[in-house]
């Protein structure tokens, strides 16, 4: 049987055709699975699953690589869910602040080719404790697959959300902590009470530098929720967050009162040490500590992705404050988001970054 019989086969009904024909949409027809390595673990063995992405279209495919790391690259994002006896278990990962996706950020999948990689999950999700685990591939982003590249050589947002998304797959561990132990980061871990700036890996003059931006930062996040409290709706609000209901206000109302009083009263930690091409990141368990990278020491002190942007960026990802994602980079994706679909919006750190700076200026 054909692909396209198998999805009309699948899709015997109206309602049933209408939503087999979207998700098709939303993976450009690339399927992917999992295969654990083993199905029982004992609790030194590390959780290693075998990849498989397959490009079913009859056209070439572009994949973004931080979603899929086709080419050999490390794991980058939380690319799977994974449950532990039917609970969510957290990722521990990094959140990345990453330029918009330029062509070379994308893997060519050619039509009917299939690639295979593996990825070790206990770095990323605390398998710690014993239990039954559910475990699947499932990433969505705007800018997962892209069909069109700007004169620039920047990747257009498409219009609807990629997902590349597995059957979940079933494995047991006997972990070091009993059934039933809760290990969450924000069930277990004390917060950090103590305001303040500190260093780690950084020279004296980057230490000038961050003492600025964090300036920069702060201003940037009290001139936001001065706005917000104003209960303005104009088009700085609608750009970047689209069309207005008090429930999304709300929401982004809440997050820079969060994010401004991490700035103000937070003891906030630079690290200077990363030598990756990104601006910057932090794991979102673990407050209120930033790690800066290459494109951070070039950017603009203020305006379009600078340096005061990128730590309200970047503390927008804190479970603690927003807990934001990133669904899409740059500004161009950021403004088709907040047109398209303006739920995920509030959850975008670009989409806060960009409020913040506001830069060209909007009521």
């Amino acid at each position: 049987m054909t692909f396209n019989n198998k999805l009309l086969g699948v899709c015997v009904s109206v309602v049933a055709a209408a939503a087999c024909v979207s998700a098709h949409a939303a993976s450009k027809g690339v399927t992917v699975s999992i295969t654990p390595d083993k199905r029982v673990l004992k609790a030194d063995d590390d959780v290693v699953v075998h990849v498989t992405v397959t490009n079913t279209s009859s056209t070439p495919q572009y994949v973004l690589k931080h979603h899929a790391p086709l080419g050999g690259e490390e794991m980058e994002e939380a690319l799977f869910e994974v449950y532990r006896d039917g609970a969510r278990v957290d990722y521990l990962g990094a959140h990345y602040k990453r330029p918009a996706p330029k062509a070379n950020d994308y893997y060519v999948l050619q039509p009917g080719k299939s690639h295979k990689f593996k990825l070790e999950l206990s770095a990323f999700y605390d398998m710690s404790v014993t239990g039954n685990y559910s475990i699947s591939y499932n990433t969505k982003s705007y800018n997962l697959f892209s069909s069109s590249f700007d004169g620039n050589g920047v990747a257009k947002a498409e219009s609807q959300q990629g997902v590349l998304k597995s059957e979940a797959v079933s494995i047991w561990i006997d972990g070091r902590l009993p059934q039933g132990t809760v290990t969450t980061a924000k069930a277990t871990d004390p917060l950090p009470t103590a305001g303040g700036l500190s260093f780690s890996r950084c020279t004296s003059s980057q230490q000038n530098t961050i003492v600025n931006a964090m300036s920069a930062a702060t201003n940037m996040a009290t001139d936001s929720d001065a706005y917000l409290q104003a209960n303005k709706t104009g088009s700085r609000y609608t750009t970047w967050f689209g069309t207005y209901t008090s429930s999304r206000y709300s929401t982004v109302k809440s997050h820079f009162v969060a994010i401004k009083d991490a700035f103000l009263n937070k003891p906030v930690t630079v690290d200077c040490g990363c030598n990756k091409t990104y601006y910057a990141y932090v794991y979102p368990t673990q407050p209120y500590k930033i790690y800066v990278c290459k494109a951070f020491w070039s950017a603009p002190m203020t305006g379009t992705d600078s340096k005061g942007g990128t730590l309200v960026h970047e503390m927008s990802h804190f479970n603690v404050v927003a807990g934001t994602d990133d669904h899409v980079y740059g500004q161009s994706g950021a403004k088709s988001l907040a047109i398209s679909d303006p739920n995920r919006a509030v959850e975008n750190a670009d989409s806060h970054e960009y409020f913040a700076e506001n830069t060209p200026a909007l009521n």
